[in-house]
């Protein structure tokens, strides 16, 4: 393993890849890689080239190829009673870059999804204001609007690992997160049209769905910036997003961005709701719970390779892949190990750097064909670092599911394959 070199992206140009590729093909017949003649999809003219396609309004809405079908959202479906009340997963070992596509963004519902005629919902303001308010989807329309790229992380994620390796899979370990572009309107423009009274310290967004999901939030996140937002990515809302409404809580945890936005309560304390005392709360060895644990740390994990992302080439150039995020701003760093954590290399962050957004890593390898233990941490502008899994469990013990943000291991084999495990 440690024979494997690392190298620079600087002196990994097209043209050696390209040459390691024919190297590659002339001695190993390697799959995928390319021939110097006689490949028939080459030489020889294909269907696709000899006959029409479809036309313009064909496909009126846009969907992915057909040989894309496998890049779907899926659940474990023993994990919950029921789907209406149930979690389904990003699948981030097929997605690169930083913007999950409006289809794949994962969902997790309390009461199934809400089908609202947007011309019948309402959004009220009530409690510690000065003219309790209620409006429409167009009054809400005519406010000033932002855009902003944020990621939505589920406190659950990667929870199933507290104790140990469970699922073989990237987008089941890590997949309930998503990063999308949210447009809507500051709430803090909203608390002012309504008027906020003096002793008003708190807000209690509501959803319209059976659930009727409630959380309590802070008047000073409230105010700084938390969106009521309308569309993701350019579109409206999905109706399994929160469709036509929902709160954005930038940082989070992806409890307190209520669907359906139907409600928001103001007041000068917390109102205890069920969501963050018997859940999302975090239950400690000494019998006692940490509430209110609303940020989401410093997290990454490799994408690429991973359980559902082997190594299909073999040996030679290979790229490592993944994602960072972090609830305190921006990810300044990701370092990668190659050796379960001996040695650390700096990986490239690529494309755009936004706070409390997903970001984008790269790691170049020349692979020797050895067994691999991949890991990555993440660092963000406020110098929080993702921790091991034995250092979370040394300052919380193995009770709670929640903010596990604990260094993820793949063991990459000879044959390619990958396995979740864990080295701590």
């Amino acid at each position: 393993m440690s024979d494997t070199k690392v190298s620079q992206p600087s002196n990994l140009s097209r043209r050696s890849l390209l040459k390691a590729g024919l190297a590659a093909g002339a001695v190993a017949g390697s799959a995928g890689a390319a021939r110097a003649a006689g490949d028939p999809l080459i030489t020889e003219i294909q269907d696709w080239n000899r006959y029409l396609g479809e036309g313009v309004q064909a496909r009126p809405y846009g969907t992915p190829s057909e040989f894309e079908a496998g890049v779907v959202r899926r659940d474990v479906e023993w994990l919950t009673a029921s789907t209406e009340s149930s979690i389904n997963f990003t699948p981030l070992h097929e997605l690169d870059g930083i913007i999950t596509p409006n289809g794949l963004c994962f969902e997790r519902h309390h009461g199934g999804i809400a089908e609202i005629n947007p011309a019948d919902h309402r959004l009220m303001i009530n409690g510690l204001v000065d003219t309790p308010l209620v409006f429409t989807m167009e009054d809400l329309k005519r406010f000033p609007r932002e855009n902003r790229v944020y990621f939505l992380e589920c406190a659950a994620n990667s929870g199933m690992e507290w104790r140990g390796s469970q699922l073989n899979g990237c987008q089941f370990t890590h997949g309930m997160v998503h990063c999308v572009m949210y447009t809507g309107v500051p709430l803090k423009l909203i608390l002012e049209e309504a008027g906020i009274k003096t002793s008003a310290k708190w807000v209690m967004p509501e959803g319209a769905d059976a659930s009727a999901m409630t959380r309590s939030i802070p008047m000073d996140k409230a105010l700084d910036d938390c969106l009521v937002a309308f569309k993701m990515n350019g579109e409206a809302l999905r109706p399994e997003q929160g469709y036509p409404l929902r709160l954005v809580v930038p940082g989070w945890e992806g409890n307190m961005w209520v669907k359906w936005l139907r409600r928001i309560e103001v007041g000068d304390e917390p109102w205890h709701q069920r969501e963050e005392t018997s859940k999302y709360t975090d239950l400690l060895e000494t019998g006692k719970a940490r509430r209110f644990t609303w940020v989401m740390d410093p997290k990454s994990v490799v994408t690429s390779p991973s359980p559902q992302a082997p190594v299909t080439h073999g040996k030679g150039p290979l790229v490592i892949s993944g994602v960072a995020w972090s609830g305190n701003g921006r990810i300044t760093r990701v370092d990668v190990s190659i050796d379960g954590g001996r040695n650390w290399k700096t990986a490239r962050l690529d494309g755009p750097s936004l706070s409390k957004a997903l970001h984008r890593f790269y790691l170049d390898i020349d692979w020797d064909g050895s067994d691999l233990l991949i890991q990555s941490r993440a660092m963000d502008e406020n110098g929080y670092y993702q921790p091991t899994k034995n250092e979370l469990r040394a300052a919380r013990g193995e009770n709670s599911i929640y903010h596990n943000n604990g260094i993820q291991t793949w063991h990459v084999k000879a044959d390619g394959t990958v396995e979740n495990v864990e080295v701590s």
